[in-house]
């Protein structure tokens, strides 16, 4: 399988070659396998820009209706521990696969760490407190406290400039465990509801969303499902190997990466060569969980788009031809917004025909997010987003 047919492929999977129509945000967040929505406005323009005629305000209708029984998404966390946007629907899957994720290292000093009882017990704390409640972090944090001891209140968290209580070390395993979700916000502050998620069962929820991830993202390896994930590279291995066993998924030769895994069958790649441009938000789901990151991040991309780690989605990116050639950020002032786009030397020359279709982008741009984009091309100072 060659890299331009694999990109190429995934491209059309995530709507991103053609927006697709009559596509709900539901639907979008399932096909890419989650929006991250660490910065809410940038999932809300993932999922528009992947749906035609699809707005912000059709995001936030989905996400958080007034009738919860009209709410198709979910805001909670998902994959790597970090916020994502879910459909309803499948918070079961989500849930059922995340919580039987082997851990790491216990990342936290010994004085702050919990017993796997306490951890439990908090867990509980949290599903029981925000039964037909929503509540914000600090009367949580009450709740908890009360109903597990004072232990579970101890300043011994690092947070944002400041100490956390204890028990918030485990407030996205509530997450993964279908006890917590987010709700409406109470003026610009969180709250939490307890979303009443049965998770499935470990075995058969991972397997598949390991499935669901080669179709989304295939040809792919266990290393790459498994940093998509933040989990240990020998568990995802040993549940490739356990697919591939049983006839779910089959091993393929991936250009530039050797061999790699797709869904069983799922062999047909389009030939056609990807054009035009796409402007990408932060920590889009096509940018995080497309491997190898050098062939979609090439030359000058690695260092402009990517942190010294390799994290991908710290900048929104452009796309040209289906990999990245600049980024670009955007600044809102009332319905105005103004778009700067940084081509990359090279990679990213705008010629007259190039330069219309990134207009039409920034159209696009502005009419998910319902106001008026003006595009200026020039250098983004804006550093990346932690």
């Amino acid at each position: 399988m060659g890299w331009r047919e694999a990109n190429a492929r995934r491209l059309a999977r995530q709507h991103l070659r053609t927006p697709a129509p009559d596509v709900s945000p539901a639907d979008v967040v399932g096909t890419v396998l989650g929006a991250h929505a660490q910065v809410l406005s940038a999932a809300e323009l993932s999922v528009g820009l992947r749906g035609k005629g699809l707005t912000r305000t059709d995001v936030r209708t989905a996400l958080w209706a007034e009738d919860p029984a009209r709410r198709t998404l979910v805001k909670t966390f998902g994959p790597r521990g970090t916020v994502h946007l879910l459909p309803a629907a499948e918070l079961p899957l989500w849930t059922g696969a995340l919580s039987a994720v082997p851990t790491g290292p216990n990342p936290f000093a010994t004085g702050a760490r919990m017993t796997p009882e306490q951890v439990e017990e908090v867990v509980a704390a949290i599903g029981e407190a925000l039964t037909g409640a929503e509540l914000t972090v600090d009367e949580l944090s009450d709740e908890v406290v009360a109903r597990t001891g004072p232990w579970a209140g101890d300043l011994v968290v690092p947070g944002f400039q400041q100490m956390w209580p204890r028990w918030r070390q485990v407030l996205h395993l509530a997450g993964h465990r279908g006890a917590l979700a987010y709700a409406p916000n109470r003026g610009r502050r969180a709250t939490y509801t307890n979303p009443g998620c049965t998770p499935l069962p470990g075995p058969e929820a991972q397997a598949a969303l390991a499935e669901r991830y080669l179709y989304a993202y295939g040809p792919a390896t266990p290393a790459h499902f498994a940093r998509w994930l933040a989990a240990p590279r020998q568990w995802a291995a040993g549940l490739f190997a356990s697919l591939a066993g049983s006839g779910a998924i089959e091993e393929v030769a991936f250009e530039g990466v050797g061999p790699a895994w797709v869904v069983a069958g799922d062999t047909d790649f389009p030939a056609e060569p990807v054009r035009g441009v796409r402007l990408l938000p932060y920590f889009d789901a096509f940018t995080i969980a497309s491997y190898p990151r050098e062939r979609l991040f090439p030359g000058r991309a690695s260092e402009r788009a990517l942190s010294p780690t390799g994290q991908a989605g710290n900048h929104p990116v452009l796309l040209v031809g289906g990999e990245v050639a600049g980024v670009w950020h955007q600044r809102r002032s009332g319905r105005r917004i103004a778009v700067t786009v940084e081509p990359l030397e090279g990679r990213g020359a705008l010629p007259g025909a190039r330069l219309r279709e990134l207009e039409k982008e920034v159209e696009r741009v502005g009419a998910v997010m319902e106001g008026r984009a003006e595009l200026t091309v020039g250098v983004v100072r804006v550093g990346p987003h932690a």
